[in-house]
């Protein structure tokens, strides 16, 4: 190689490196370039495949790993092209197990103890330019060098034994003195041992890549569950919940103890609930998590909310609404008064429905207060409060604050209570948006549920507006998707019979790497009940729910299972999917 260093490459085109490398003449780099450009001229060529690296491969000039060489040499890294006899050195060993080698498919080199940097081989250049969660989950500076992906892969068999993605245990000769001290000993474990075992680089890596992988797998929850002869793993990802490979019983506490060292609780309390919250950042994104802990016979049991901010869609436009169904929502929350109610079971997308209308309306001109139990995304424009108990700052008190804070829209988190209720109506009285969430089945049954908090009927005909009930049904994976004619047993699921399809085509998902069971991403179904004259009325005269439902769709209202139909129709979802989230709406 005839560089000096790497900075003679850095920058430079492929070409002009293969030359510095002494791999390529003057003459065949340009004869390649020149190539390059006829080809790109030429409006029949596939375009794709002309880069100089894949010209002078084809010519035989230069191999595939020498190409490989020369553009991580232009990114400004290193190559290894061979990792054979490479071992890990004992101060690397420490700082990096064989489950984070693994996952991130690295091979340790060496470990600078003063700047605190670690040197690690990568498989090609995309590895080496995302080392920003390695990073992250080692707590150190690092330093990659490319290396091609099957030397990585045969020095991982070799030094570590096999691969394995998802978190699990070191072996037992890998563990620190601090971790052995604490394994296996349950609630007899004194609080400096309990403390020590959460800061040893093995808990810490494997917590840290625990979480990293939940991100990674867009999960909404992890769940860490203690039973008599076992410590269940496990990970929300679209609603549904799927097994992780679990973590050694032994080692749960010390697990335990690291996440409530991460959301600062008392590592000592072992006996009562607590709840915290901890901030990483991966991949420069940053991630909030809700931590609530829950002590249990077996121990403690632990769960994770992610709330990760880069995958909200925090717009109207986003969020599924069809063109008719957004344009009723943007009527309705332009409205200078009056209640606005979203309601669904838990984890049916609320209060992401909620942050995208306070978006719409979030502008220079508008006074935007939250009260929320509790906030789940900090949001600029936006005055947002947190219900604390224990200082007895409930919904009622923070709402009593608002109306003298001068706004425009108010937002509360759920109506719990008639107190809270009551003063929503009191809001929406004195000339405030006031926006809410419940939690019923659909649309109609909010009213009934709304009066059986002791809420006088006029007063609601006088201030609610709306009521949106929504679900949210998985999407299938578009890696895998394909067509299917369903059964008469599969659409009398649905209630209909094969006849009412009319031969439509349906689809689902084969299952690939990736999605999860042939589903990726979820969708939100909507249910909008506009309040008007004749539905007042009804509401007047202590309606039944079944005569307001029958009201609402003859006024045109698109039930859930409508909603859900027309998703399937439009081959997004399937029909396990719709029944599993309508079921009561038949």
């Amino acid at each position: 190689m005839r560089a000096r260093s790497i900075d003679e490459l850095k920058g430079r085109r492929i070409g002009r490196v293969l030359n510095k490398l002494g791999l390529l003449t003057k003459e065949q780099a340009e004869q390649a370039m020149h190539e390059q450009i006829e080809s790109r001229r030429d409006p029949k060529s596939d375009r794709s495949g002309t880069t100089i690296g894949s010209i002078c491969v084809a010519k035989g000039w230069v191999t595939e790993r020498q190409v490989e060489q020369a553009i991580a040499g232009s990114k400004g890294f290193d190559y290894l092209p061979s990792l054979e006899g490479v071992e890990v050195p004992p101060e690397c060993a420490e700082r990096v197990t064989a489950q984070s080698a693994r996952s991130f498919k690295i091979i340790p080199l060496a470990w600078d103890n003063s700047t605190r940097q670690l040197r690690v081989a990568v498989a090609g250049v995309e590895g080496a330019l995302d080392t920003t969660s390695i990073a992250q989950l080692l707590s150190c500076r690092v330093e990659a060098i490319v290396a091609p992906a099957a030397e990585i892969d045969a020095a991982l068999k070799r030094l570590y034994g096999g691969a394995s993605g998802a978190p699990t245990v070191a072996a037992e000769r890998d563990l620190s003195e601090a971790v052995k001290a604490a394994a296996g000993r349950g609630e007899s474990l004194d609080i400096e041992t309990l403390a020590k075992a959460a800061d040893a680089n093995e808990i810490v890596q494997l917590v840290n890549l625990m979480v990293l992988t939940a991100v990674q797998e867009r999960a909404s929850d992890i769940h860490l569950e203690p039973f008599e002869t076992g410590f269940r793993v496990r990970q929300r990802i679209d609603g549904v919940l799927y097994e992780m490979k679990g973590i050694d019983p032994s080692l749960a506490s010390a697990c335990v103890s690291r996440v409530k060292v991460m959301a600062k609780l008392n590592i000592a309390e072992r006996r009562l609930p607590q709840d915290g919250r901890i901030a990483l950042k991966f991949g420069g994104k940053p991630i909030d998590m809700r931590v609530s802990v829950l002590p249990t016979i077996f121990g403690e049991s632990v769960v994770l909310r992610v709330l990760d901010r880069s995958n909200v869609q925090l717009d109207l436009h986003n969020i599924g609404l069809r063109d008719d169904e957004l344009a009723k929502v943007e009527r309705i929350i332009r409205k200078p008064n009056g209640i606005v109610v979203v309601t669904g079971p838990t984890g049916s997308g609320k209060t992401t429905t909620l942050y995208a209308a306070l978006s719409a309306l979030n502008d220079i001109e508008t006074k935007l207060l939250t009260a929320e139990d509790p906030v789940e995304y900090d949001i600029d424009g936006l005055i947002q409060c947190q219900v604390n108990l224990d200082q007895e700052l409930t919904f009622a008190k923070l709402l009593r604050s608002f109306l003298r804070q001068d706004p425009d829209v108010i937002l509360i988190g759920e109506i719990r209570d008639l107190e809270t209720a009551q003063i929503a109506i009191q809001a929406s009285l004195t000339g405030h948006l006031v926006l809410t969430t419940l939690h019923t089945n659909d649309a109609p049954s909010s009213i009934l549920r709304l009066l059986d908090l002791g809420v006088e009927n006029f007063l609601l005909t006088a201030t609610l507006e709306a009521i949106v009930a929504q679900r949210l049904v998985r999407r299938i994976c578009v890696h895998c998707k394909e067509e299917f004619s369903p059964t008469e047993a599969e659409s009398m699921e649905l209630g209909l019979r094969l006849a009412d399809l009319g031969g439509r085509t349906l689809h689902r998902g084969k299952g690939c790497d990736k999605c999860s069971g042939g589903y990726r991403g979820r969708r939100a179904l909507f249910e909008i009940m506009a309040m008007d004259d004749d539905l007042r009325e009804l509401v007047m005269q202590n309606a039944s729910t079944s005569v307001l439902a029958a009201e609402c769709r003859k006024r045109g209202m698109r039930t859930l299972r409508e909603s859900g139909l027309l998703a399937l129709y439009e081959g997004q979802t399937t029909i396990e999917e719709v029944v599993r989230e309508t079921l009561g709406d038949e």
